[in-house]
């Protein structure tokens, strides 16, 4: 599916010649995920300034004790929370799963809630958490209980719905406060439904996606996306995004990470991620037009109003792994309500998010196919001409001279030993595999693009990292004994013909072997699709050491954007926490917390005072350093 067909309110407006609301959330709240259902990550608050935010201090700090380093009986912690503000607290949830309700001013304990879930990586390769999700009634009934409510989901399936006041169970919602998602789990059910994801919360409809098992099984639980009453828990409907006729033969294409919404519209977005297995596509070669898409729904009936597949027959794992920043941009004289999609690529597609039309040209251009045994090959993927890449797929990446150098040689013969014919080469058994650039882990990762809607200005971080992949017939991969880490090393896909690995282009001193930078921070002026500034963001670390600022960080987590013109952002290596400039991407201030902070930062007000919240927890994706810090940040009082 191209295009969909036009439905719901967008589509009567435009039928009958009218224009459609425009994109009018209070971007003054930061009650979701990514700060407001448009997924902008913008505060309209101006206090902290691009001139004053040298002065930031840190007001206030707490330690969740919900942390592993994985040495013990626990599996380690990766913690990619968003703090919420709403309701005159800050809510987080933790990687224990347990919700924490806080002072905004000064992090005191309001309550606390746990799920007394089971500490069992049971789909991830450590315990996961990305916070919380909250809803508020537009017409409270007075002297009831759970009018106001918080929820968090756990890695063993279940949902939990608690007063946002108190932190007791909503007995009125699901079973006594518990949604069991795992009782849908009836196709290939190799794993429970993991929650880690917080639900998307859009008027009284709380929609849920779920993470899976990456990489295991050929057949897996097929992707779906429900949605819920909000009060009571009640499956409202169900969109299924693989085809009736092939589920059970493969799986996935699961919406794992956050959505946005334009309730003005009455149309949700899902970033939907790749079928199973991920790097061999022989029993899914029908079409499956849902998969590796962002695909417009109907809030209140779950029809889909249109999609547009960004890889065809994906076996990449390029799934669609951040949800789409909906923006109002002016283009040529005329205003457009767009979407902006980033992907894995590195590439920003950007559509009218009421048709999924382009709103600049996007390409169709051929890629190259392979000799896989039982696998197709779609001849074209789709390019966006504007923005350009983030970062260039089209040749194979240089040879970083000094890792080369302490190597011996060690990268350069082994990027000689590697295929690669840009990002679309087609994973291989032959030689030592195929290049992966970018990687599986992401040009761009969950946290997405935000945007100044003032100059109209897309800001983005961008991860540069080299992987190989190499698929392996069932004898041969039977014969190896390697393990597998969070996003490296060996696995089965148990089904198919073939398993694979996944390793990180590295010399013998763990140095990567391609050139810097490692990872950098964009900002693209909307108004033209042109990159306005790029600089390298972060400093890369191991074994201790830090490399130059100048040669950047791979990054996991998003930034937020101010009317102050500041640009808050963690997620690098060198656990910092950082303010840019939104002019001209100059760094402002830093500071130093526990580990890296890979989430998106919160901005909000709290009587008349602006605070900037990160939680600071670490993935191992990045290095072994996890944490269990919230930080809060403001100016000193009376300036």
């Amino acid at each position: 599916m191209r295009h969909g067909h036009r439905a719901g309110l967008a589509g009567l407006l435009l039928t009958a010649g009218l224009a459609a609301p425009a994109l009018a959330q209070d971007t003054a709240r930061w009650d979701t995920f990514h700060g407001q259902l448009n997924a902008q990550k913008y505060s309209p608050l101006d206090q902290i300034t691009a001139d004053n935010v040298d002065q930031l201090e840190k007001v206030w700090e707490i330690h969740t004790g919900d942390i592993s380093d994985g040495t013990g009986d626990r599996p380690a912690t990766v913690w990619s929370a968003t703090p919420i503000y709403a309701n005159a607290t800050l809510y987080i949830g933790t990687p224990f799963y347990r919700i924490l309700a806080l002072d905004p001013a000064t992090g005191e304990e309001k309550w606390s809630f746990d799920t007394h879930s089971s500490l069992e990586a049971l789909t991830q390769p450590a315990l996961k958490n990305r916070g919380v999700a909250y809803w508020a009634a537009e017409d409270p009934a007075e002297g009831e209980t759970c009018q106001k409510i918080v929820y968090l989901g756990t890695m063993d399936a279940r949902l939990f719905a608690v007063d946002a006041d108190t932190g007791q169970p909503c007995a009125g919602f699901a079973d006594n406060g518990v949604f069991d998602l795992n009782q849908f789990n009836d196709t290939n059910a190799r794993w429970p439904l993991s929650l880690l994801q917080p639900p998307t919360v859009v008027g009284d409809h709380l929609l849920l996606g779920w993470a899976g098992k990456d990489w295991a099984f050929a057949e897996a639980p097929p992707g779906s996306v429900f949605s819920l009453n909000a009060r009571t828990g009640e499956v409202e409907w169900v969109l299924p995004t693989l085809p009736e006729d092939i589920r059970e033969k493969t799986g996935t294409a699961n919406v794992w990470t956050a959505m946005s919404a334009d309730e003005e519209r009455g149309l949700v977005y899902l970033p939907i991620s790749s079928p199973s297995p991920n790097y061999w596509g022989g029993n899914r070669t029908e079409s499956i037009p849902l998969a590796t898409s962002t695909t417009a729904v109907d809030i209140e009936t779950g029809d889909v109003v249109w999609s547009r597949q960004w890889v065809h027959h994906d076996i990449w794992d390029y799934d669609t792994n951040s949800a789409p920043t909906l923006v109002d941009i002016t283009v040529d004289g005329t205003t457009i309500p767009a979407l902006i999609q980033a992907t894995k690529q590195g590439f920003l597609f950007v559509v009218n998010r009421e048709t999924g039309e382009d709103v600049w040209p996007i390409e169709e251009r051929p890629v190259p196919s392979g000799a896989v045994p039982g696998e197709v090959y779609a001849p074209t993927q789709p390019f966006p001409t504007k923005p350009a890449p983030l970062l260039d797929q089209s040749t194979k990446p240089d040879v970083w001279w000094i890792a080369d150098a302490v190597g011996f040689g060690e990268c350069s013969a082994l990027f000689d030993r590697l295929h690669y014919d840009g990002m679309y080469s087609p994973p291989t058994t032959e030689g030592a595999g195929v290049m992966a650039y970018p990687d599986s882990s992401g040009g761009v990762q969950w946290g997405g693009v935000a945007f100044d809607p003032e100059s109209q200005t897309a800001i983005v971080n961008t991860s540069h990292i080299v992987q190989y992949i190499q698929l392996f017939s069932r004898a041969d991969y039977d014969t190896h004994t390697g393990g597998s880490g969070n996003e490296s090393g060996f696995y089965p896909q148990t089904g198919a013909p073939f398993g694979m690995s996944l390793k990180v282009a590295m010399n013998w001193l763990g140095m990567p072997c391609w050139a810097p930078p490692f990872g950098e921070l964009v900002a693209i002026d909307m108004h033209t699709g042109d990159v306005s500034w790029r600089r390298p963001m972060g400093a890369s670390q191991k074994y201790g050491f830090y490399m130059p600022e100048s040669l950047g960080s791979p990054t996991i987590g998003g930034p937020a954007v101010t009317a102050g013109g500041v640009i808050f952002i963690g997620a690098s290596m060198d656990a910092k926490v950082r303010a840019y400039a939104l002019s001209d991407g100059r760094e402002l201030w830093e500071d130093i917390v526990e580990a890296p902070a890979v989430s998106v930062p919160a901005v909000y007000e709290h009587q008349g005072r602006e605070y900037v919240a990160f939680a600071v927890g670490g993935n191992t994706i990045l290095k072994d350093q996890v944490g269990d810090q919230v930080v809060v940040y403001a100016l000193p009082e009376g300036r």
